[in-house]
């Protein structure tokens, strides 16, 4: 079992930049892949980006296209964290963002791992 503690949402106007923390429990953080997802009003959750992460070939990243280029996901397997810095920020960036894990990367980007409780993110025009 994994629970997921997201930090860092908030209001910021168009082109600003917001940055999220996702704290884990458990000891074997660094065998888990993590990623974010977001759900905006009247519409479905939606993958955003994913990481994961082995002892040979380092940190994988994957990215929905809209976000390619403003956002970035990075993880420190010493504070069990995973983090989401966007820039650019746009209007339909506004969702709740939510935290994810699983025990591979394919179970994080189909949404079959465990999930934080979200954290609102809103931008303005």
């Amino acid at each position: 079992q994994v629970q997921l503690v997201e930090s860092g949402g908030g209001l910021v106007q168009a082109g600003g930049s917001l940055r999220l923390s996702c704290e884990a429990s458990g000891r074997t953080f660094s065998s888990y892949a993590m990623g974010w997802f977001r759900q905006a009003p009247g519409k479905e959750r939606e993958f955003v980006t994913a990481i994961s992460w082995s002892a040979t070939s380092g940190s994988s990243t994957y990215y929905r296209d809209s976000v390619k280029g403003r956002f970035t996901i990075s993880r420190d397997n010493a504070k069990n964290t995973v983090n989401l810095q966007m820039n650019s920020l746009k209007p339909e960036d506004t969702a709740v963002y939510y935290c994810a894990a699983g025990a591979s990367i394919v179970v994080v980007t189909t949404g079959r791992g465990y999930w934080g409780q979200g954290t609102q993110v809103t931008v303005s025009s």
